[in-house]
């Protein structure tokens, strides 16, 4: 704590004479990294997740985009607690290093994560399997709320996370860059290490991240045990870029060894018991543990045609996932995934207004279980989509777009005879669905955006949902599947409306949303198997309703004061009130942030007005500091039968950082950014850590594992070589 009290008055002093300068100096020119026009160039920003590629302005379904400079800004544990502070997103945690996204309501295999140009698939199923993929690696994010069956098929019935890779380079640059952090509260330090270049149209890119993170800790429980973690991953690609297109191959790979948080508690002192080989401040494995090894190849590929372009993608995955309970050197549970996918579609050029695309796609899954416990049957998948879409411009204001998606998929899960009992029996399931969406959206003026969309969303169930039949480890309870589900149907409608203007910006977002045969589990009362308390899958009829809206308020020069809110109701229908409300529905959620940006000189500035304005070398640029607050409102709508889920009290935390350039000689050196969370060091438990069922502590009463207290970060990007 002492060193934030150090830098940020530091950061404050050294920025105050160039500050008054600066407030004297500034011209509102239309500076695109200027923190005054951010929010009007946002618009201009073009998009890839929906029909082809489209401004902002111009998409019909609800699209977020996290910029580079917020991801660097931002301090994070993993890829999709960066970005959960998005309106609309939360995220399921299990600690400090394991999250999955959740949008509007709608997460596990509802949300689709695409990652080098494909879908990551890595057993998402698990209530404790993450997003398998490199922060490090990561660029700018693309989230699109609602279905998007249309362009990715099953599966993408919340929405779908695009994370973009940095892009490939312009004609002869080279550039080398290196980062590193520190996190206070978990120890966690990482470093990255990436080198890319373009010489005469051959382009390649190298990559290696390196993170580990000790316990965290919190007011009341102290050093959590098992929450520790490792993560390596490594990046390589080879490619060509030529008028023709471009052909490009892209290596991954992705370990992560995490702790499991069991949560028990000594009877009678109630303190958190630990695990063997636990050390409060070691970063070494400690039983019981995971280990996730990730492996991706990607053959990219487009090509220039007259009327259009041809694009195709295929991707192999590798997911390996090992639990180790008694031994670090015998695994009791071992699933091992192989994932092909396929993607070949066509888009059109711009004519006459009309942008017409089609495509197929899908993908074939082949799952083994190689250890001595078994939670799923082993299994096959396959399956196949073909779409087609049309987007048409009606003059500067009016853009219209739809398409229509037909899905076929095939699951054959395995028989297994455990211990001469018939643990998973031999069968088949066929899935056929119908998508599709339509939109329009009216830039009424240069200030309002008004936007209406309606999707049909299609969801099979996952071997998982359809057949679990053992211990689930990760999850602290025993799961049984039913091969009787359905696959899940959505009706979703969004109205939109955006105003921008000089001075203020806001955003409101409201949708409506039908699900049929909605899957999750419940608890089996009085039911105990093997000492794990019991969960079974079942589906009935839900809606959901909610609305993200925001504004900005910027009044002066260099001052932002931003507010988002965030709310979701889902329900299942006609159900007496304890299972009234769908598992896993965040707690509406108010994020306000005040941020100054003290010192702000483009390059277009330097460079012009250098001769006039010396302190254009000054030693820091773009500099900023910054207050938040996030507000979780009390969570009341719970599934409470049988104790399935209970109430979570409100609470607020509040945050500062700073962040500025380090410029020697006009020239930018290095990036510095202190974040410091939770800066109150509040107790508390988000309505979706897994961790705050876990058992109660005998002396306070209080049950399950809190959050991470106060922690701060700090952030150092090097640019070696640009």
């Amino acid at each position: 704590m002492k060193r934030l009290y150090i830098i940020l008055p530091l950061l404050c002093i050294c920025s105050a004479v160039a500050a008054q300068e600066n407030v004297r100096e500034h011209h509102h020119t239309d500076d695109s990294t200027d923190v005054f026009f951010r929010h009007l160039q946002l618009n201009e920003l073009t998009v890839t997740g929906v029909t082809g590629d489209t401004k902002l302005k111009h998409s019909t379904a609800p699209v977020s985009i996290v910029t580079p400079q917020v991801l660097r800004a931002t301090a994070a544990s993993n890829i999709i607690d960066a970005i959960a502070h998005q309106p609309g997103v939360s995220q399921l945690t299990t600690g400090s290093g394991i999250s999955k996204p959740i949008i509007r309501g709608l997460g596990y295999n509802r949300v689709v994560v695409m990652s080098e140009g494909v879908r990551q698939e890595g057993q998402q199923w698990g209530d404790e399997h993450g997003v398998e993929v490199d922060a490090g690696s990561v660029n700018s994010v693309e989230i699109l709320k609602g279905p998007a069956s249309l362009m990715y098929g099953s599966d993408a019935m919340a929405g779908v996370v695009i994370l973009h890779s940095q892009p490939t380079l312009a004609e002869g640059d080279l550039q080398a860059r290196a980062s590193t952090e520190y996190q206070t509260n978990n120890g966690l330090f990482a470093y990255t290490l990436s080198v890319a270049g373009n010489q005469k149209g051959f382009v390649w890119g190298a990559r290696f991240s390196n993170k580990m993170a000790h316990a965290y800790k919190n007011k009341y429980d102290g050093y959590v045990p098992g929450s520790q973690f490792r993560e390596r991953a490594g990046r390589l690609m080879l490619g060509v870029n030529k008028s023709w297109g471009h052909s490009r191959l892209t290596w991954t790979a992705y370990h992560l060894t995490p702790g499991i948080v069991e949560g028990e508690r000594d009877p009678e002192t109630g303190c958190l018991e630990s695990s063997e080989g636990f050390t409060a401040h070691g970063y070494g494995k400690s039983l019981p543990f995971q280990q996730v090894k990730h492996y991706k190849a990607v053959w990219d590929n487009l090509l220039n045609l007259p009327n259009g372009n041809l694009k195709l993608i295929l991707g192999y995955q590798q997911n390996r996932r090992q639990e180790f309970e008694e031994s670090a050197d015998d695994y009791e549970l071992f699933f091992k995934l192989h994932t092909l996918t396929y993607d070949l579609r066509y888009v059109t050029h711009e004519f006459d207004g009309w942008k017409l695309s089609t495509g197929i796609g899908g993908m074939y899954q082949k799952s083994g279980n190689k250890g001595e416990e078994f939670l799923i049957p082993e299994y096959r998948l396959f399956d196949f989509g073909i779409y087609t879409t049309a987007t048409k411009t009606l003059g500067d204001r009016w853009t219209l777009n739809g398409g229509l998606r037909f899905d076929h998929r095939r699951l054959h899960g395995y028989e297994l005879r455990d211990e001469g009992e018939l643990r998973f029996t031999d069968f088949s399931r066929h899935f056929n669905g119908l998508t599709g969406s339509i939109g329009a959206v009216c830039n009424i003026n240069d200030h309002f955006n008004l936007r209406l969309n309606i999707a049909r969303g299609f969801r099979t169930p996952n071997m998982s949902e359809l057949a679990s039949n053992g211990v689930h480890e990760g999850s602290i309870r025993y799961e049984i599947g039913s091969q009787q589900l359905k696959a899940e149907y959505s009706l979703q409608a969004d109205l939109g409306l955006d105003f921008t203007s000089r001075y203020v910006s806001a955003q409101l977002a409201l949708f409506a949303n039908r699900i049929d045969n909605y899957i999750f589990t419940h608890r089996l009362a009085d039911e105990m198997e093997e000492g794990y308390l019991t969960y079974a899958y079942t589906q009935g009829d839900a809606r959901l309703l909610g609305f993200e809206a925001g504004i900005d308020f910027h009044p002066i020069h260099s001052v932002h004061f931003s507010n988002t809110f965030s709310l979701v109701d889902a329900q299942l229908m006609h159900q007496p009130a304890d299972t009234k409300y769908l598992p896993h529905s965040p707690a509406p959620r108010w994020s306000s942030e005040l941020k100054w940006e003290l010192q702000h000189h483009s390059h277009s500035t330097v460079k012009h007005r250098h001769e006039r304005h010396p302190n254009h070398r000054s030693l820091l640029n773009n500099l900023y500091i910054a207050a938040g607050l996030d507000c979780y409102l009390k969570q009341t709508h719970i599934y409470s039968a049988d104790d399935t889920e209970t109430a979570t009290p409100g609470y607020a935390l509040v945050s500062l950082s700073a962040g500025t350039d380090i410029q020697i000689g006009g020239r930018k050196v290095a990036e510095l950014y202190v974040v410091a969370d939770n800066l109150l060091n509040k107790a508390y438990q988000n309505h979706l850590s897994r961790l705050k069922y876990a058992d109660e502590n005998v002396v306070t009463g209080r049950r399950g594992v809190f959050n991470m207290g106060r922690n701060i970060t700090f952030k150092l990007v090097l640019p070696i070589m640009n």
